[in-house]
């Protein structure tokens, strides 16, 4: 009996005026386009609803650059979910933040780049965006939000973890999230500009933990390290077409953000129904339970807590994905990990140059793969 979905990313668009080179966004973005309209997306909610969906989260891309995000949101809280923004700031104001409270969103977070106006600007790639994320989080905490941010870390700007948690206490941050950045998309394509090495990791977690102690409950820390540095896998997506149902902005359903590049046949919800996606769908079935493993997870004793690990994981390193993920100590292909580990310990400046999240970048990297 397969589980209902509890999440719902809708990920209403690939636009967006950052070009963050650890996006987690597909490199394909050029080519993809014919984002699905209003009724379609409330067509999409309403049946994931009615399967069981209970969050609602909205995503991009910028969310923002949608015009009938705040109609979105009405029609979520109409439907009974619990509504989440995951957003730049950018493209946000005051009234727009009053629009998206009088529609019913129950929650924003927004994420930062670094700690200072510079690093944050660069790595974002776009000038005032550090001016604009303080002032939006500002306003959002003055109507009553919780203040959620999200801080991705990475070798540019992990040895500011101090700084970063100062700035969260200034804007009384309730929650804090400090994400270790995870190489998938365009992060695995600047993996050797933006892996900590090990020591930088250890320094950070020392910082986190006397944050910890200084704030309490008054600001939850959250420090999530990258896979690369764990001897197992995690769970991923707490498994395979468990708990998540992500609709990409052109339609394509997909048990991840990432998965849509696993060579499957993701349906399409101009096409199907959620319903018949959810349950019957040959890529949303393709890796649940554990039929699908081979060793060393069949016969692993731990295969019911980690489930293989990250499908995405496997297919991008050593290209298939039905293998182990190599994060895995007993993968086969552990070494790969540990290769990208020892690089990222032996240079203390990485000066790999950065490519930068955007239309021409992705048409370059496209090109090149071909």
């Amino acid at each position: 009996m397969t589980n209902p979905p509890f999440w719902l990313l809708a990920e209403l668009t690939y636009r967006c005026p950052l070009q963050c080179p650890y996006c987690s966004n597909p490199i394909e973005i050029a080519q993809i386009d014919k984002e699905l309209d209003t009724e379609t997306w409330v067509r999409v909610m309403t049946e994931a609803r009615g399967l069981g969906a209970v969050q609602l989260g909205f995503s991009g891309g910028e969310p923002l650059v949608r015009e009938d995000l705040t109609d979105l949101v009405a029609e979520g809280r109409r439907l009974g979910y619990y509504t989440n923004l995951i957003t730049s700031g950018i493209g946000l104001n005051a009234d727009k933040v009053a629009a998206l409270k009088q529609a019913g969103l129950d929650h924003i977070q927004v994420s930062f780049q670094a700690s200072t106006e510079e690093l944050n600007d660069l790595i974002a790639g776009s000038g005032k965006a550090f001016a604009q994320k303080v002032a939006m989080a500002k306003e959002i905490k003055r109507l009553g939000y919780p203040m959620v941010l999200n801080f991705v870390l990475h070798r540019q700007n992990i040895e500011q973890v101090a700084q970063i948690l100062q700035l969260a206490a200034e804007l009384q941050a309730d929650y804090v999230e400090l994400a270790n950045t995870q190489y998938y998309g365009w992060a695995f394509h600047n993996r050797a500009a933006l892996l900590p090495s090990l020591q930088q990791l250890l320094d950070a977690e020392v910082v986190v933990q006397a944050y910890r102690e200084k704030f309490g409950e008054r600001m939850k820390i959250i420090f999530v390290v990258p896979d690369y540095y764990e001897n197992r896998p995690k769970r991923c997506m707490n498994g395979w077409g468990n708990i998540f149902l992500t609709v990409a902005p052109d339609g394509t359903a997909l048990p991840c953000h990432s998965a849509r590049q696993l060579p499957l046949e993701f349906p399409n919800v101009r096409d199907w129904n959620i319903g018949h996606i959810w349950r019957d769908s040959p890529s949303f079935n393709a890796f649940r339970g554990d039929s699908w493993m081979r060793e060393p997870c069949r016969t692993c004793a731990e295969k019911d807590k980690d489930l293989g690990g990250c499908r995405c994981q496997a297919f991008m390193l050593t290209g298939d994905p039905t293998n182990a993920d190599p994060v895995c100590a007993k993968s086969p292909h552990r070494q790969l990990i540990n290769d990208a580990i020892e690089q990222a310990q032996q240079v203390a400046e990485n000066t790999q140059p950065l490519r930068f999240r955007n239309w021409r970048n992705s048409k370059e990297l496209i090109a090149s793969s071909e």
